[in-house]
This record gives structure tokens, sequence and C-alpha cells, in this order.
């Protein structure tokens, strides 16, 4: 019999992750090019030839026993050592290697950080809509997920709520900018305001608060807009990145944990997330893809396709009477539903082959999620159904 933790888990499945599935179920029935998947944000341009380049040279030239081996829990030093220079030329921090740890992605990186600080009924602190699997990444550690109900004009925080929500149980607050699911951007003003209300908090409560930076998404932005680097703003902050969308890589596995020296208990709390590395069972970041992503840290997956899709999927649905926000970043549109159960909008863009998430999934029922990271003739051929729907509902 299975533990009762992981049977509710089975019980309520991934809803993006089935939808997924039953997309290539679909595709099997009906053929790919009839099936419009917009469940899931896999990729779907190609790593930078550079990765390619770099993998096969290594594959070559390094010797297969130290290339393929163990190394340090946190990773090559010398990896760690390119990559916080990197951060440092960027956004002009002051990072060496001991402020790196490389991870399994960022998802491992939220949970060597998660385990790290949390002690069993501690509190972390998110702002609806949020990535789905936070929830459970906190319970893995006997936290509790407190969430924040969005402000559906901007989808920056609500700060007023915020600080409301915040107690002496409060350990963590984790933010996702460019955001998932809604492709925001948290403004300076935002970063600026979040951070000071933190630190009095923090200060009026005698705790250490932590926020905690998922950040994906950082290089997939369409406009001017700067994606504010949270470690300048406050000093308890802790960065998660993953290379998956930024080089194409979501397979590989392979990002970083960022610990600035002015984090409260810093030496202490990156031994405690090398460590929760280990014993959550990744042991270490993949060894091949630490060093390829070393020799690619300034390569870019091709954003303008990305730009290109974004552009003709939200216009086409502007016109057609859908309302949504103007994503700036990721590669996601967060659609309103034209019924308040977006349940029912889903089911019934499914009779068209459009596979959609509902909000809800993300803690913000009344839409939809679509993951626009997808060819662009299967964003030209979904538009009659779109269409349709938009028909349907009565909306054009």
């Amino acid at each position: 019999m299975i533990s009762k933790k992981m049977r509710a888990l089975v019980d309520n499945n991934s809803v993006i992750r089935m939808m997924f599935e039953e997309g290539q179920r679909m595709a099997q029935e009906f053929g790919a090019e009839n099936v419009y998947d917009f469940s899931i944000g896999n990729p779907n341009v190609p790593a930078p030839e550079k990765v390619k380049e770099t993998a096969i040279r290594l594959l070559r030239e390094e010797d297969p026993l130290k290339l393929h081996g163990y190394m340090n829990n946190a990773g090559y030093p010398e990896v760690r050592a390119k990559v916080a220079e990197s951060i440092n030329k960027r956004f002009g921090t002051g990072f060496h290697a001991g402020n790196i740890l490389m991870t399994v992605g960022a998802a491992s990186g939220l949970n060597c950080a998660l385990k790290a600080i949390i002690d069993p009924g501690d509190e972390v602190i998110a702002f609806a809509p949020y990535f789905v699997e936070y929830k459970n990444y906190v319970a893995n550690y006997d936290g509790t997920l407190v969430a924040i109900a969005p402000d559906t004009e901007t989808f920056q925080p609500d700060l007023n709520a915020f600080e409301a929500a915040i107690t002496d149980k409060t350990r963590a607050v984790i933010i996702n900018s460019p955001n998932n699911p809604t492709g925001v951007i948290y403004s300076e003003e935002t970063i600026e305001k979040l951070s000071e209300i933190m630190s009095r908090k923090g200060r009026e409560l005698n705790r250490d608060i932590y926020l905690i930076s998922d950040e994906p998404y950082r290089e997939l932005v369409y406009t001017d807009a700067v994606v504010p680097y949270v470690t300048k703003y406050y000093p308890n902050a802790i960065v998660c990145y993953s290379f998956s969308k930024t080089l194409s890589l979501p397979g590989e596995r392979i990002g970083y944990l960022v610990v600035p020296d002015e984090a409260a208990d810093s030496e202490d709390l990156m031994a405690a997330a090398v460590i929760a590395n280990r014993v959550i069972g990744c042991v270490n970041a993949p060894s091949l893809f630490q060093k390829v992503v070393a020799e690619c840290l300034d390569e870019k997956a091709d954003i303008a396709f990305y730009g290109r899709n974004r552009d003709r999927i939200f216009n086409a649905l502007a016109e057609y009477g859908f309302s949504c926000i103007k994503p700036e970043g990721a590669f996601y549109l967060f659609v309103k539903s034209p019924v308040p159960d977006e349940k029912e909008f889903v089911a019934e863009a499914k009779k068209e082959h459009i596979l959609l998430v509902p909000g809800s999934s993300f803690c913000c029922s009344g839409y939809v999620r679509l993951s626009y990271c997808v060819a662009y003739e299967t964003i030209e051929n979904s538009l009659p159904g779109f269409k349709r729907l938009s028909e349907h509902y009565g909306l054009s």
C-alpha cells in the first residue's frame, strides 16, 4: 500500500501532464497535424549549435572516466566559477564559485532550497497564479503553502495582502518572473516594495525570511522590460535558475542555485543546500551538461521564434474577443475563460482538438493557460478552432 501523502498526489496528478499525455493519445488517433497541444512548456526550437558542438567535442576529447564520474555534490568548481563570473558580468553582482550550487534543473534547486530552510509547520508564501508544483515541493518538507490571490488587472503581486499574510511561521516567499502562467514580469517597483515589506516584517518578527526567485524564463523577454536581479534588492535572496528554456534543454535537467554571502547564515545555508542535493537523491547535477553549459553561458535559444508565436496567437485571440494580458516574457498566455468554470471551456476546446490547462491548476480559476512554444503551423492551424469557440460563446 502506498503512503497517504503519495495517495493524495496520485489522486490529484498534474493536470498539465495529464493534458500532455492526452495530446499524445489524440495525436495517434487523429494525426499529430490535427491536434493543437498548448498544454506543456516544452521548447520547440533547437538548442543553439554551440551546445551540440560543445557536447560532441567534450565527448571526443575528455577522459570519459572523469567526464562521466562523480564530483563534489555542489558541482565542478570551475563550472561554478564560470557561472558566477557570468552572473557578475550581466548583473553587476559579486558572486564566487562558493555561492553557486549546480542542480538538476530549477525544480531540484527549489527543493534543495526548501529542504535547507523549512521545518515542519513553516509557511511559504507564493503569489497566484503560480506553478502547480510549488505546493507539492513545500509539502515535501512538511511545510504549508500560503497563496496570495491575484490582482487580475495586472497580475503584479498584491502587496497589501502579502504583508497581511506574513506571520511568525513564514519562512520563505517564492516569486517567479517572468511568470508561469501569465508571462508578466514583476517590475523593479514591485521587487523594491516586496523587499521592504520582507525586511521590515523580518525585523518585527525577529525571523529570517528568505526570498526564493524561480527564474527558468529570465532570458525569454520580448520587450524592453528588465527582470530585476533580486539579490541586489534583498539580502536573504536565493535564486533558482534553469537552462531548460534558455538553451532548449528541458530533458537534460541542468540549472543552478545562487546563495549570496549576504544571506542569513549563508555558509550553513549553502552547506545545507549541497547536502540536500545529495539526500533528495540527485547527488550532483549531470556531469556532461555542467561542462556544456559552462561554455555556452552567453548563448540563447531563438527568442524571436517565440516572439513571433506570441504576437500571432495573442492578436488572433484578441480579434476573436478573448481577454488576455499580453505577456512580456516566458511563453504562455493566461486567457480569461468565457464561462466561470474554465474546465467547461477546456472540455469545449478539446472538441476542437485544442488542449489547454485550467487556471485552477495554478490557483487561479476562471482562466486557462496556453503554451505557445509550439510550431508556428500549430498556431495557424488552431485558429479556426479558436474562432469557432469564440462564436460558440458569443465573443465575436
